[in-house]
C-alpha cells in the first residue's frame, strides 16, 4: 500500500495501517450494489433470452434488428437495405414479432416495424462492443455445428 493511500485510509479513519478493513468496506460495497441492481434470473428472464438468441441466429434478422435499431422502417426498405425480397422479410419481420422483439405499426394501407422495447437497443449496441475469441478448429468447414 502506498503511503498517499494509508494516509487517506487513516484520514477517513476506515482501516489499520495495514489497509485490510479498506478493502474489505470496497468488497462489501461492491457485493451491495451487484446484489440490489442485478435481479436474479427468472424463467421469464430465461425464455426472453433465449427468443433473443434465437432472433441473433439469423444474419437476415440481425440485420433488421440493428437496422431498426436506428429508426423505424418499412419491411419494402428494409428488404431493399439488406438486399433480399420482400418474402423473406415478411417471414423473419413474422418471426420478430413472434419473439416478442419488433412490433408492427399500420399506417394507412402500409405498416413500417419498430423495435418493441426501449431496452432492445442498448442491448445490441452492447452486443457490438463484446469480442469473442474463437477456437481456431472451430466455425470453420463442414464439422461446424455452431452456426
Amino acid at each position: 500500500m502506498t503511503h498517499a493511500a494509508r494516509d487517506e485510509n487513516r484520514s477517513s479513519g476506515k482501516a489499520r495501517a495495514d489497509g485490510r478493513a479498506a478493502r474489505t468496506v470496497q468488497v462489501s460495497l461492491y457485493y451491495w450494489r451487484m446484489t440490489t441492481t442485478a435481479p436474479a434470473a427468472t424463467v421469464t428472464h430465461t425464455a426472453a433470452l433465449a427468443r433473443f438468441g434465437h432472433a441473433l441466429s439469423d444474419a437476415t434478422r440481425v440485420g433488421i434488428l440493428l437496422s431498426l435499431r436506428e429508426a423505424p422502417a418499412f419491411p419494402a426498405d428494409l428488404a431493399d437495405a439488406l438486399g433480399v425480397s420482400r418474402q423473406v422479410m415478411s417471414n423473419q419481420l413474422a418471426c420478430l414479432r413472434g419473439c416478442g422483439l419488433v412490433e408492427a405499426i399500420p399506417e394507412g394501407r402500409r405498416t413500417w416495424y419498430r423495435l418493441a422495447d426501449g431496452h432492445i437497443a442498448p442491448a445490441l449496441d452492447e452486443l457490438l462492443r463484446v469480442t469473442l475469441f474463437v477456437e481456431p478448429g472451430c466455425c470453420a468447414g463442414e464439422e461446424c455445428h455452431c452456426a
